[in-house]
């Protein structure tokens, strides 16, 4: 199948989800950002949108040649109460950034939110609502095209940002960073499925902390919440670019390599290839990618996806599906493994002498 422009006029989010066409999401902003230097490591806050709006840009535009319709706004953790004074401008410049891009392709503009600093400390329904709603304000301001509240790590909260972000004629999805051990208030993830959809979500899901293999076990137990429940709702996966099958109940920031030595726990653009299916075949149609998630991983949901959606990306202009390029390789060795068994089967090594294969995370 050969490379092909986005075809057609954008359509919105919920209209495609329901004729059933496949929705990639983007990948890493923070990690991927924090490794070139744009990012500091800790606040975790995007003040690079207007500091470095060029660094931002230019993840945008890998995202979309790698096959992302959607521009989610570079916004996490920045609400007031984690920039002060600078978050409006922070807010506005993010959507404009997302803005640009989007318009370059056939991707839509997500206005995202996240879980706030507050929460745990104090449970104020109304402060925290107010973070959300100014959030919203910009976004409405900047009119994107859907809403996005995620990583949640209590389904309390993030029913609060649903209900917020409904206040809007904006299609909204939520997306929980739990395991399929469920929130840390111990509520199961079909049930947190359950109370988000009622509070208005069209699009649940989860997203960073653990794993492909992980979040794919969650998303099971929240399609059989919903079923049992009797709700609908489209499905949205977004996990991280890392293997963390031995992270606690918190996800990867148990594990002693967070956020600094997580290199060796990457996933190859195969294992994303596996993953991109068995979410596809789990009834989820909004894949994408969290912490870890380089454009190359992008990119391998497309290619895996490309019978579904029909086209593949720019960016497989110069990638040879399966290591096809290989075959004009002079070894050989290496022409052999120009196709589809070799690296779906590899057990890829570590090169790291005494390196455990697990580790034992941090509480």
């Amino acid at each position: 199948m050969a490379p092909a422009g986005r075809p057609g006029a954008k359509k919105g989010i919920l209209e495609r989800l329901e004729s059933g066409e496949v929705v990639i999401g983007d990948g890493s902003f923070l990690i991927t950002l924090e490794k070139r230097g744009y990012v500091k490591a800790g606040l975790w806050t995007p003040e690079a949108v207007i500091e470095h709006p060029d660094a931002v840009r230019q993840l945008h535009m890998e995202f979309l040649r790698a096959g992302s319709n959607v521009m989610q706004t570079f916004t996490f953790s920045a609400s007031e109460d984690n920039m002060e004074s600078k978050w409006e401008d922070v807010n506005a410049a993010a959507c404009d950034l997302a803005r640009e891009v989007a318009g370059k392709g056939d991707a839509l503009v997500a206005g995202g939110i996240c879980q706030t600093s507050i929460y745990k400390y104090q449970k104020d329904e109304a402060r925290i609502k107010k973070l959300f709603r100014q959030q919203l304000e910009v976004f409405a301001w900047k009119n994107v095209d859907f809403l996005i509240a995620e990583y949640f790590e209590h389904v309390e909260e993030a029913v609060w940002a649903v209900e917020v972000l409904k206040e809007s004629d904006r299609p909204v999805a939520v997306t929980m960073c739990i395991g399929p051990e469920g929130d840390m208030h111990d509520i199961t993830p079909g049930e947190c499925a359950v109370r988000l959809v009622k509070a208005g979500a069209s699009i649940v899901g989860v997203n960073c902390r653990f794993g492909p293999d992980t979040s794919l076990k969650t998303m099971e137990l929240m399609k059989e919440g919903l079923e049992w429940a009797g709700l609908k709702a489209h499905l949205m996966v977004q996990p991280l670019g890392f293997h963390a099958p031995d992270c606690g109940k918190e996800g990867f920031v148990d594990l002693p390599e967070y956020p600094f030595g997580l290199e060796s726990r990457v996933a190859t653009r195969w294992d994303i290839q596996k993953y991109a299916r068995e979410a596809y075949n789990l009834g989820v149609r909004y894949i994408g990618g969290c912490c870890g998630f380089e454009p190359y991983h992008i990119r391998a949901i497309a290619e895996e996806l490309a019978p579904e959606r029909g086209f593949l990306p720019p960016a497989s202009e110069k990638h040879g599906s399966w290591g096809s390029g290989l075959d004009m390789h002079a070894k050989p060795w290496i022409r052999a493994r120009a196709r589809r068994e070799y690296w779906e089967n590899l057990l890829p090594a570590s090169g790291r002498p005494f390196c455990p294969s697990l580790s034992k995370p941090d509480f």
